[in-house]
């Protein structure tokens, strides 16, 4: 399991993230919608991750993607479906997860816009 490049784990009722130590080295692509995560602790020794799919959880607040804006290679997120989207709209959706992981190229499916990197960098700091 050590060279582990994808990792699919939706629909497991899964909680937590955790126990990812021994593919901190390899693991490109994590797929773990439809679950019950609420926080994305676990995440920030992933250092080679590109792709992270968690839509359909229970993460409440944009604050939360402070703790893997740390990954350098992380381009393609998809977090609809979380209660964070639940009072503001799509594009406001992707406006503050651009202010948090500015480093994505592609949120919940749809490449990023120049125009929306520009207000993602207006925004005041939180």
């Amino acid at each position: 399991m050590s060279n582990l490049r994808i990792l699919s784990m939706g629909r497991n009722n899964i909680k937590k993230i955790e126990k990812l130590d021994e593919v901190c080295g390899t693991l490109e692509q994590l797929w773990m919608s439809y679950n019950q995560i609420s926080s994305l602790e676990g995440l920030s020794e992933l250092n080679n991750l590109t792709t992270l799919f968690l839509s359909n959880n229970s993460i409440k607040s944009f604050s939360e993607l402070d703790k893997i804006a740390c990954l350098p290679n992380l381009k393609d997120v998809i977090f609809v479906g979380n209660p964070m989207y639940d009072d503001i709209s799509r594009k406001e959706g992707r406006i503050l997860i651009l202010k948090h992981l500015p480093q994505v190229t592609k949120i919940d499916g749809d490449l990023v816009k120049p125009s929306e990197r520009d207000e993602a960098a207006s925004l005041p700091v939180e």
